[in-house]
């Protein structure tokens, strides 16, 4: 077994075994998803690509395929997301709002994004929602700077670490899974009239509404949007991108350190967050690198591979 194995990094694992996670849940509550037979067979071929990949890249010519065997990745994980769609409202059948909401005014008096709604204005709301459609792109960034700059170790790292803090955050809607204040403390329906961008503001609006498999017309939205709210993967994979480019002394730590707060302050503003699915994601953060590294490490002792640290990359 260990000769298969050998040539899977520890992504690769995290990958293959969030799949295989994935795969039980069909089975087991296959009476709920209509698609899990389709879902499973899904599930196989992907963790099939994923080997298939890392054989590939273990030969040192073949340098084309290690890196589609670093980038395959980053369409893997929407992929992944809208599996999670079909997933978990058929399995949990039951939205955790109104635990969240009270939360957040036990902790604040008010509901955050009513309070926040007294600073909105257009120019604010425009760059806001820019910020908060780039969220894919910002590890991206950190990515391509240290693959540039041949820093592959702490490339390696990053991308483990990236890819696992999506799947924890993956486990936290299955946990409790909730739509929002947009649709439970507002009117979906008059968002772009309460608060109104300038000239990309409804586009990337629609945008995020067609990633989540609604849009601003479709009846009885909040029945049909993503679960996907606690805790705040925004938050969480937004965090885990700054810390990372401090920590590795990336240059684009200059643009990412901005940005990246804007990204987390705007998932309030915009009312696609509660403030404890923020602090949730920050709590997700620090354990995602606490243990993430062990278990990079771990995997690393496994195939016979160097461990990973900080200061020596």
């Amino acid at each position: 077994m260990h000769k298969y194995l050998k040539n899977l990094t520890a992504t690769d694992f995290v990958v293959v075994l969030f799949y295989l996670f994935l795969t039980l849940l069909n089975i087991i509550f296959n009476a709920r998803i209509p698609e899990w037979k389709y879902l499973v067979i899904a599930n196989f071929l992907i963790c099939s690509l994923v080997f298939f990949l890392a054989y590939m890249a273990s030969f040192p010519e073949k340098k084309i395929w290690k890196q589609i065997h670093y980038w395959y990745l980053a369409p893997l994980i929407l992929l992944t997301f809208k599996e999670l769609y079909l997933m978990v409202k058929p399995i949990r059948q039951k939205d955790y709002d109104e635990y969240l909401i009270q939360i957040d005014r036990w902790l604040f008096g008010t509901d955050p994004t009513v309070a926040l709604y007294s600073i909105a204005n257009p120019i604010l709301t425009e760059i806001l929602q820019i910020v908060y459609a780039s969220f894919y792109f910002l590890p991206i960034i950190l990515g391509i700077e240290l693959m540039i700059n041949k820093r592959y170790k702490a490339f390696d790292f990053a991308l483990f670490s990236i890819v696992y803090g999506f799947y924890l955050s993956y486990l936290g809607y299955f946990t409790f899974p909730a739509i929002g204040p947009r649709f439970t403390l507002h009117d979906f329906y008059a968002i772009n009239d309460e608060l109104p961008g300038l000239w990309l503001t409804n586009f990337l609006r629609e945008f995020v509404n067609w990633g989540e498999s609604i849009t601003s017309t479709m009846p009885n939205a909040a029945e049909h949007v993503q679960r996907d709210v606690f805790p705040s993967g925004h938050t969480q994979m937004t965090l885990i991108t700054m810390y990372l480019s401090v920590k590795f002394r990336a240059k684009t730590k200059c643009f990412l350190l901005p940005a990246g707060s804007a990204l987390i302050f705007s998932t309030v503003y915009l009312r696609y967050h509660y403030v404890i699915d923020l602090i949730a994601g920050a709590a997700f953060m620090i354990f995602t690198m606490l243990s993430g590294i062990k278990l990079y490490n771990y995997w690393q002792k496994f195939v016979g591979k160097d461990y990973f640290e900080y200061n020596k990359v």
